[in-house]
Formats: C-alpha cells, structure tokens, sequence
C-alpha cells in the first residue's frame, strides 16, 4: 500500500478529531460558561442599546444541566440592581432587564419614583422619554386583591401600572425586575414576579455593537464592561 495514502488517511482522521474536540469544547462553553446574546428591543437604554452583543456568564445564577429542567444550585439570588438576562416565563424567548426586588421586598411606585420597603431607591440609570404619568383607573383595589392580580398575571394588558404601581410584596424565590428606559418596557410590573430558575446569567461585556437604524457599528461600545450600578 502506498504510504502516503495511508498518511493523507491518517491526518485526515485527526483533522477530524481536532473538530470534533474543538465542537465539544465550544459546546461546553457555551452550556456551562458563557452565553452570547444580542439585545433586540430598547427597554435598557441607555445602559444597553439594540445591536449589543453581549457575552453573559452563566454559572453565577447556577448551572442548567443541558437538555434538562435542572438548575445546580437550584436558586441563586442577584443583588438588588444586578442586570440579568433569563427566559421569559410566558413564552420561549430570554429577556435582560434590572432586578429591583427582592424576596420579602415591598415594592411601590407612585409617579414614576420607586420605593422599596417605603424608601425611595436612587437609580441614576434609569431614563424616561414619555413626560406623561399615567394615573391609576380605579380606587376601589385593595392591596390584597392587587397583588392577586399582579401574582397571576392579570395586569399584563394594564398600562395603568406603569407609572403607579403596588405595593406588592415579592414572593419567596423570585425577584421583581424592570428595565432601565422605564417608559417603555415590558416588565415585572406587568407580567409579574420573575422566579429565579428561570435565571440565564449576568452579562459580562459588549463584545461588538450594531446601531441597526444608522446601520453601523457602534466602535465606541466595543468592549465596554456591563456594570450593575
């Protein structure tokens, strides 16, 4: 047999090889360590805009066993103003917004203004672009029947909660977030309480950044470090 045939057999089988372990090792990564993720919708701004791309890290929150419902640990709290990106609870999708609250929290807002445990809570992230504040229809809720309806999903529709809201007491095991651009993002306010297993992780860096409506890259963001606060 001629021997470089059975050369050109031989690299060739460790070409594949070194694939296959490249693959497996991305693969890995990618399901124990870091996530990439594109913000789609403008509920961050300023702080994350359309057309970041993000690298998240996952293990802070725990670790999903892939193709599996299991979280080891199971439930890992964030800080309070920790940006987390997680699966949305309603449909397949993951979402990064602001976590605010807090198991045992009682959170309120009143004219925009959030309180936390009846204290105002500084937030110098947080934009608004609609100068209107949208007042409460009804007068008659008590808080019991309010938070019934916050728990259950019920005020998804309801963009009276937007501007003035609670107070609702944060269940065990789940965490009340919202987005920075407080004026138009779909939140906990609406959709209710987050349970933390659905937790993906905290984003780390921007590592590229489209501007989609000028359609060019915005090199300024580039490796810009996500910071919390």
């Amino acid at each position: 047999m001629d021997r470089g045939n059975r050369d050109d057999g031989k690299s060739w089988k460790e070409s594949l090889r070194g694939w296959l372990y490249t693959i497996l090792i991305v693969l890995l990564i990618r399901a124990f360590l870091i996530q990439a993720y594109v913000i789609p919708t403008g509920s961050m701004e300023d702080t994350l805009l359309p057309g970041d791309f993000l690298f998240v890290f996952k293990p802070i929150y725990g670790i999903v066993i892939p193709l599996t419902p299991i979280k080891i640990p199971e439930r890992v709290l964030p800080k309070r103003r920790d940006i987390v990106v997680f699966r949305f609870p309603y449909e397949p999708k993951d979402y990064v917004k602001r976590t605010i609250g807090l198991p045992g929290d009682t959170v309120e807002i009143i004219n925009k203004q959030v309180y936390i445990n009846g204290r105002p809570l500084k937030e110098p992230y947080v934009v608004f672009k609609d100068r209107r504040i949208i007042e409460w229809p009804y007068d008659d809720i008590s808080p019991e029947e309010f938070q019934r309806l916050w728990e259950s999903g019920e005020l998804m529709d309801a963009e009276w909660v937007r501007d003035n809201f609670g107070p609702v007491v944060v269940p065990d095991g789940k965490i009340f977030v919202l987005g920075d651009n407080r004026d138009f993002s779909w939140d906990s306010r609406f959709w209710g309480p987050l349970d933390v297993k659905y937790l993906r992780g905290r984003p780390l860096i921007i590592y590229f950044s489209w501007d989609p409506k000028r359609r060019r890259i915005r090199f300024n963001r580039i490796f810009r470090i996500v910071w919390n606060w």
